[in-house]
């Protein structure tokens, strides 16, 4: 075991393919009741060049670890290690700074994971996450009634197709290019249409005047306001995220007379108030539906963790066809 570990840290806020370093670090010895897991693979999210940009809900005291979410495999353990075991798979604490070779925390911050998929059991802990509690923490879903959603064709948006599909809910998924409907309509999605000002009117055409009671926003800005409209009386709109950097819009009007309620989401908010009971029955059914299948995101590429800032870079651009990934202790 080498005396040094590789971490990716930022000393300040910027153009994440600029201003993230790969630098070496003593290895800490563990305390009592910690644990040390070598780390797997780790996830490139928006939310994470969002936070190294400085443009996130919360600012990290600088210098900081790059990284919230990662799946690894337990090295070696420290007293008591509440269930752990060596070379047990586990999810990495949420937020720890994950873009490491390794992570040290207290052995209850680890999640115990059954042996599967490492690339797409790396990417529970956020997205698939926030797309069931989008489903289920704000409107009773039935068998047969739609939903509309904004980025769909982000890793939280194709997640919400795949679990509404499994729920027997319709989804109309709104994308802002062309080159993206074919992907989503074959995950599943019921209607795909691109983002213009007349989306209103296209989509009581498509879905055969149908009300839609719940509507998930990611995009925020004008995009905003026309899910909104496109709700029935009484429908809630939940905003999650601003990918159009704008402030989010909605004609007075389609508030007033149409009651729609609307409510934001942060996964961080969550996890706060949940009992442990909840969070592991959450990630329960998240596990099962990736062991049979159900749920899956499309991996575009896999870097190293030298290779950070291209990685972050190709992260930025906008045609990619999947999730990227690190690989802190090779692929």
């Amino acid at each position: 075991m080498s005396n040094t570990v590789k971490q990716v840290v930022y000393s300040e806020f910027g153009d994440p393919s600029q201003v993230l370093r790969v630098e070496d670090v003593a290895r800490v010895d563990l305390g009592e009741g910690q644990a040390r897991a070598d780390v797997l693979r780790a996830p490139i999210n928006p939310s994470d060049v969002i936070q190294v940009a400085g443009n996130y809900g919360v600012r990290p005291p600088l210098p900081a670890i790059a990284g919230n979410e990662g799946i690894g495999r337990i090295a070696e353990i420290s007293g008591d290690a509440r269930g752990l075991q060596v070379g047990q798979l586990v999810l990495l604490p949420a937020g720890a700074g994950t873009w490491r070779s390794e992570v040290v925390a207290s052995a209850g911050a680890f999640v115990p994971m059954p042996e599967g998929d490492v690339d797409q059991l790396s990417m529970m802990m956020v997205n698939p996450a926030t797309a069931q509690l989008l489903l289920t923490e704000f409107v009773e879903l039935s068998e047969g009634d739609w939903i509309i959603q904004s980025a769909a064709n982000s890793a939280v948006g194709t997640y919400i197709v795949q679990l509404a599909k499994t729920m027997g809910v319709k989804t109309v998924s709104i994308v802002r290019r062309e080159s993206a409907v074919q992907g989503l309509l074959d995950q599943g999605g019921d209607v795909v249409l691109v983002d213009c000002p007349d989306l209103v009117k296209r989509v009581i055409q498509a879905t055969n005047k149908s009300k839609i009671k719940l509507a998930l926003d990611a995009v925020a800005g004008e995009t905003f306001g026309r899910l909104g409209e496109c709700l029935e009386v009484g429908g809630t709109l939940v905003n999650y995220g601003a990918m159009s950097n704008e402030h989010a819009s909605m004609q007075a009007g389609a508030m007033i007379f149409r009651d729609i309620r609307v409510r934001g989401f942060w996964l961080v908010n969550w996890f706060e108030r949940a009992s442990k009971e909840e969070r592991m029955a959450v990630y329960a059914a998240l596990t099962k539906a990736v062991a049979t299948g159900a749920l899956h995101a499309p991996i575009d590429r896999i870097f190293t963790l030298e290779e950070v800032s291209e990685a972050a870079r190709y992260t930025m651009t906008g045609e990619r066809t999947g999730k990227v990934l690190l690989a802190p202790n090779g692929i």
